[in-house]
């Protein structure tokens, strides 16, 4: 099992929650002298800063990367009794403020992987340190369709019957299968990763981010409202509702692309990583106003 390493530094969120920092990739003057602005990471649910760990190395070649780990796993602190994605919103937008004051007042940009590409969307709404928004497939549910939905209605109670049977690993399982697509193959491998404990640590997380999916603050017409660039990506053999949902945003963005993936699903930061990074550092090079 992989041990939780220790954090480089620790921000306070606005509710006073410690949100732990990772930090790597090149020299803060090697930075400066390049002209490019740091770059914070966000995990999506069943996480933490670990998912990174393949692209991490290669984003950081050119840039200095933030990881962090979200409230309530890893090395983070949790308020579980006041639980709401606005607090996340406001956990990316601590970290990169704090970023960007420690860098000069650079403003940072951010990717996010699924619901941490939702909550780097929602950051982006509290606070101007974020310059540029990479969601990977973080997109809400819009709020009509058949193929809108992450989850069958029948999940949240199946989960939570796991819950309340102590199986965590059951838990994980199923819902890797239900809404990721994730194969018998697939959770072979996952049991095998050594970050497999870490992950059921901390699948009770699961429950509330469901829960918060619904949530008008998480929803289509708030995170609409993002006025920063953004690049949506896309994996073209994720299950059908991240595409519908990521286009659904897409439109409705006032300065968004789309990039998608060929052959990847809900985890090309592991299966496709130098396409990812690919996709990444084409958006975040580009000069301001290019499309």
């Amino acid at each position: 099992m992989i041990q939780p390493p220790v954090p480089d530094r620790v921000v306070a969120s606005t509710d006073g929650t410690a949100i732990a920092v990772f930090e790597s990739g090149i020299a803060p003057a090697e930075a400066e002298a390049a002209g490019v602005a740091p770059l914070i990471l966000v995990h999506g649910t069943t996480s933490d800063h670990l998912t990174f760990r393949v692209v991490a190395p290669m984003l950081g070649r050119r840039r200095r990367l933030f990881a962090i780990d979200r409230r309530g796993r890893g090395a983070s602190g949790d308020r579980p009794e006041a639980y709401a994605i606005a607090r996340e919103f406001e956990d990316v937008a601590a970290v990169a403020a704090a970023v960007s004051a420690s860098a000069g007042g650079v403003a940072v940009d951010v990717v996010g992987h699924s619901f941490g590409g939702r909550c780097a969307l929602g950051a982006a709404l509290l606070t101007p340190a974020i310059r540029r928004v990479v969601s990977y497939e973080g997109a809400p549910p819009r709020d009509a369709g058949p193929d809108a939905a992450y989850e069958p209605d029948w999940l949240l109670g199946a989960l939570r019957t796991d819950l309340r049977r102590g199986d965590l690993e059951g838990l994980l399982e199923r819902f890797m299968r239900t809404v990721v697509g994730m194969n018998n193959e697939g959770v072979a491998r996952f049991r095998a990763d050594p970050v497999w404990p870490l992950r059921v640590a901390a699948a009770p997380t699961i429950l509330r981010e469901l829960d918060a999916s619904s949530d008008p603050a998480a929803g289509l017409d708030a995170l609409a409202r993002v006025e920063r660039p953004v690049l949506q990506v896309l994996g073209s053999v994720s299950p059908a509702a991240f595409g519908a949902n990521t286009r659904a945003l897409t439109a409705r963005l006032a300065d968004a692309e789309l990039v998608v993936i060929d052959g990847a699903a809900h985890a090309a930061h592991h299966t496709h990583p130098a396409a990812f990074v690919a996709a990444v550092e084409g958006f975040l090079d580009r000069p301001p106003g290019a499309s």
